[in-house]
């Protein structure tokens, strides 16, 4: 369970759009304290679902190289390896939309070439190194070599700023407490006792 000290405003009082994210969120995981703290400022949520997501991740800007079903393999990986309850939740069931197995799924921290293209191994090895608990984390020559032979470097750079923002603002819902975490996420106040 989350324990923010940030003001958690009422659904009741939430704008229209952020209502709906408080239903849906408070459906994945019985805890909308994520969107009750965002109603704080509703046009920074209205940025991150809207711009972000809306224009950035599912290419409602034309503009947009990467195809959806990329971004949402870039998207799992980083979830898996953090462990945001919220993100792998809502993150799976868009993989799957996306036409991404369930059985890739369930590999998804163990990935095989007989179960993901070379493409797509590329793009969880570039999410690796965009963790935020990999503080070596490095698009090195060999990564590289191995994402062009796939991508553009628009491509790469976009997939990177995607990463990017992703991995900012899951330390933002980390540090604020506003996410509930899975068991072995490596910021789980349970998961650093054990250690």
């Amino acid at each position: 369970m989350t324990d923010t000290p940030m003001n958690r405003v009422p659904r009741s009082q939430l704008p229209p759009a952020l209502s709906d994210q408080w239903e849906w969120v408070n459906g994945l995981v019985d805890d909308p304290t994520c969107v009750e703290v965002l109603g704080n400022h509703p046009p920074l949520a209205k940025w991150y679902f809207e711009q972000f997501y809306g224009q950035l991740f599912y290419n409602g800007n034309p503009e947009m190289l990467v195809d959806v079903r990329t971004k949402e393999l870039l998207r799992l990986r980083l979830s898996k390896q953090h462990g945001c309850l919220l993100c792998n939740r809502n993150n799976s069931a868009a993989c799957l939309e996306a036409g991404i197995s369930q059985e890739q799924i369930d590999n998804f921290l163990n990935p095989t070439p007989a179960l993901f293209s070379e493409a797509d191994l590329a793009v969880l090895d570039l999410a690796d190194q965009m963790l935020i608990h990999n503080p070596q984390g490095r698009l090195d020559q060999a990564l590289y070599a191995r994402l062009k032979m796939h991508f553009s470097d628009a491509q790469i750079m976009e997939l990177g700023h995607l990463a990017a923002v992703m991995t900012g603002y899951l330390k933002l819902m980390f540090t604020f407490d506003l996410v509930p975490k899975e068991d072995y996420c490596p910021f789980n106040p349970v998961a650093i006792a054990a250690e």
